[in-house]
């Protein structure tokens, strides 16, 4: 695994001083932090505490002059993408650790909040991760792979957002995972964006901000 050291823009929280929450963006294939960012201007008023971060991904696209990637694309061969999110994990891993710590905050203050390649990241390593975060919210996506998933009633809060019009991921990949992570014992909320392809609409956005305030105040209800 290359030793790239993550890192990307950040917001600070609307409310100002520390932050009681952890927000971080990890963005699609041949993106980078700046990608998500936004989301985070978007979502202050509902989070008005939460800081948010958005890492560049720890390699350089392979199929475009710029942007990153978290691991090579594979024209959807779920064991390559398996490999490529395991060899990813470690650096993700370190840097959710070192911004906890640099904000002073515990895991379960944390979201992750994935869009495509960056949802199989969210959710291979929110899942896995010894001091598992609050919520994975998972926008166009899927899961890598099933293995190390938590005990029954001790994962984070799961919500996945899909276009049924999705041409890069096909919005079944949600499906499947969503039964997948169900089978786990892990309650997934779900919402399908009609009319959308491989992005986020409004719905979607909306959904996603008001499912972390409810998710970090601990007022989530199953379904």
């Amino acid at each position: 695994m290359t030793t790239f050291e993550l890192d990307g823009p950040r917001l600070a929280p609307a409310a100002g001083g520390a932050p009681k929450q952890l927000v971080v963006f990890l963005h699609g294939y041949g993106a980078d932090g700046n990608d998500l960012i936004a989301l985070g201007r978007e979502w202050a008023p509902l989070l008005p505490h939460a800081a948010f971060v958005s890492p560049h991904a720890p390699e350089p696209c392979g199929m475009a002059p710029m942007g990153r990637q978290w691991f090579d694309l594979s024209m959807g061969d779920m064991s390559i993408i398996a490999a490529g999110v395991k060899r990813a994990a470690p650096a993700l891993d370190s840097f959710l650790d070192a911004e906890l710590e640099r904000q002073g905050l515990t895991a379960d203050s944390l979201a992750l909040v994935g869009f495509s390649q960056g949802t199989m990241m969210a959710l291979a390593v929110g899942l896995t991760r010894q001091a598992r975060p609050a919520a994975i919210v998972g926008y166009s996506g899927a899961l890598a792979t099933v293995e190390g998933l938590p005990p029954l009633g001790q994962g984070p809060a799961i919500l996945l957002v899909h276009g049924d019009m999705d041409e890069v991921i096909p919005v079944e990949a949600m499906t499947i995972a969503r039964e997948a992570l169900g089978q786990a014992g892990l309650q997934v909320q779900w919402h399908v964006s009609r009319g959308i392809g491989h992005g986020i609409d409004g719905d979607g956005l909306r959904l996603g901000g008001e499912f972390l305030k409810q998710a970090f105040e601990g007022t989530l209800t199953a379904g």
